[in-house]
């Protein structure tokens, strides 16, 4: 990922379980989504989302299971569970107070 588009520390974890709650996907799939959504804005490597996706795993934040592709390929496709739904909601609160407080702060100052 480039300097100028580095993400804030607690942001992939939060667009990650945001992309989830539309459905289950492949880590592939997950890069393709964010790049997808960020208009090519946002290209995150390997070393970034693996150590997320297991991170959340660990934390209980989603589930995964081995599956083929469409390609014949085996594939680690995740899921939200119950407590990821919780923490994507909790996750989404912060980021919209904490966006609004440096919004205002940087359009008053």
């Amino acid at each position: 990922m480039a300097d100028k588009n580095e993400l804030l520390p607690g942001t992939l974890d939060l667009m990650i379980l945001r992309i989830l709650s539309r459905g289950e996907l492949h880590g592939w799939g997950i890069t393709q989504r964010l790049a997808e959504l960020s208009q090519s804005a946002l290209q995150v490597d390997e070393g970034s989302l693996y150590p997320s996706l297991y991170r959340m795993e660990d934390k209980g934040w989603i589930e995964a299971e081995w599956r083929i592709r469409e390609n014949n390929r085996r594939a680690k496709y995740y899921a939200l569970t119950r407590s990821g739904r919780k923490q994507l909601e909790k996750e989404q609160e912060i980021w919209e107070r904490m966006s609004a407080i440096i919004t205002r702060v940087l359009a008053t100052a």
